[in-house]
């Protein structure tokens, strides 16, 4: 495992950091067994990933509780991420959003301290401004965002500070490398790439558009059609599992399993400090710990970003993979 600085702060992150979603078990990824989460966060321990992220709406909370519970006693071996919600973005709401994810991870601090989603009705400045005070009150160490775009960020940026953005990023949804990339690696930003393997696309357990279910097929890969999609649009069946075909005869000429493959293109990305990867049992996490020894040299990226150049031109700058009206700027 290695390890990279948060912005500008010596916060150290282990390059794979362990998504913390789908251990809750929602409708997005079926039922999960508390067992198998379980074994999951502590064999990302004793692999090397230090560092996990959580939210406050995931489980409803549920998420926050068990994290805090496996990590007793590893607390001074491990880096927090959590997320407070955007209704919660006003001082005071902050504050008590700030001191429930703390009860429920069971610690008196949080690492790193995520605005989920921005609130364009909650002056940025008055958020950033409650931010700094936690963080002098040692409750939180470092602040951060999550699907900020390039005006987002810039606005806060001009605010205040803030030291990583949490971006869906994958092969399959390159649409930060058009401007979002930069601004942040300008300004020591980091970039924590979250939804890697595409919802499981890039695993290659799903052959075919039909294969995938439909609580995984919302994205904007898939058609309008398709049940609890969002987007009213037609979609990128064809063109994604072509390109998915492309990764994967990449891969095998590499030897390496694709989902590695994918994680390790991410992780060599400029700004990238870690890439956030779900892990529902212990094999899971296994597999997805060994990407950060996959080593791609110049040539293995340049055949990635060409065989997934169409989709990254058919989706544009686009961040929100799942509604065709941005929540971002």
């Amino acid at each position: 495992m290695h390890y990279r600085n948060i912005g500008k702060t010596d916060v150290m992150v282990s390059t794979v950091t362990m998504g913390c979603w789908a251990i809750v078990g929602d409708f997005n990824w079926g039922p999960q067994d508390e067992d198998d989460a379980v074994a999951a966060i502590r064999s990302a321990l004793e692999l090397g990933i230090n560092t996990f992220d959580t939210a406050e709406a995931y489980g409803s909370g549920y998420s926050e509780k068990l994290l805090g519970k496996v990590l007793e006693g590893r607390r001074k071996d491990v880096v927090i991420a959590t997320k407070a919600s955007p209704s919660n973005f006003a001082p005071k709401k902050l504050r008590r959003a700030c001191e429930d994810s703390l009860k429920r991870l069971n610690t008196d601090y949080i690492d790193i301290y995520q605005l989920h989603w921005p609130n364009h009705e909650v002056p940025v400045d008055d958020t950033l401004e409650a931010m700094d005070r936690l963080r002098e009150e040692g409750k939180i160490r470092v602040a951060g965002c999550s699907n900020f775009g390039p005006g987002d960020v810039s606005e806060a940026l001009a605010a205040g500070r803030l030291e990583s953005n949490q971006v869906a990023y994958n092969l399959l949804w390159r649409g930060l490398e058009y401007e979002l990339q930069q601004i942040c690696v300008e300004n020591e930003v980091s970039l924590l790439p979250y939804s890697p393997l595409a919802q499981g696309l890039l695993t290659g357990k799903f052959r075919t558009p039909e294969d995938v279910p439909p609580e995984r097929a919302r994205t904007r890969h898939f058609a309008a059609e398709r049940p609890h999609t969002r987007h009213g649009e037609e979609g990128a069946e064809e063109e994604t599992f072509e390109a998915i075909k492309k990764i994967e005869e990449i891969s095998e000429g590499l030897g390496k399993p694709m989902a590695q493959v994918a994680l390790a293109y991410l992780i060599a990305r400029p700004g990238v400090a870690s890439v956030i990867a779900g892990m529902r049992n212990a094999k899971q996490a296994a597999e997805n710990s060994r990407a950060a020894d996959v080593e791609l040299s110049e040539g293995d990226i340049k055949k990635l970003d060409i065989a997934t150049g169409p989709l990254k031109k058919r989706f544009g700058p686009a961040l929100d993979m799942w509604q065709s009206e941005e929540r971002t700027k």
